[in-house]
């Protein structure tokens, strides 16, 4: 028999996170406390084009160490950043057209569903004939 794991969600983002699925609606509010990735930007001189920059992601500001049973959530950007950093504990809200509830202004105020992403790479040798 598979044992059901509560765990405590801290929003990490500056809005409230609205879920609403089959079972009714959960709101994870902002818990003051915000998470945001550091950069560093260049800016590109291209032929032709507007000013460009080219930005990197140097680290992660305020995001907790992983603690059991919580789990963190944060802005999509910095999910990726984390999920490179093999951070399953940090999900995002899905605002992808799967997912996203939108008012008639097609603003986003809720999502049907949070997510993960997974980032592990599987290197497969060639067979030999």
């Amino acid at each position: 028999m598979n044992e059901i794991v509560q765990y405590r969600v801290v929003n990490l983002t500056p809005h409230d996170i609205r879920v609403v699925s089959d079972r009714g609606e959960i709101v994870y509010p902002r818990s003051g406390q915000v998470a945001r990735l550091q950069t560093v930007s260049r800016q590109l001189q291209i032929e032709g084009l507007p000013p460009v920059v080219e930005t990197e992601i140097v680290g992660i500001e305020g995001l907790p160490e992983p603690q059991p049973g919580v789990v963190y959530l944060v802005s999509t950007p910095l999910l990726m950043a984390a999920a490179r950093l093999g951070r399953l504990d940090v999900l995002a809200p899905d605002t992808g057209p799967e997912s996203a509830v939108r008012d008639k202004n097609g603003q986003v105020v809720a999502v049907r569903r949070l997510q993960r992403f997974y980032t592990e790479v599987v290197v497969r040798k060639p067979t030999e004939e």
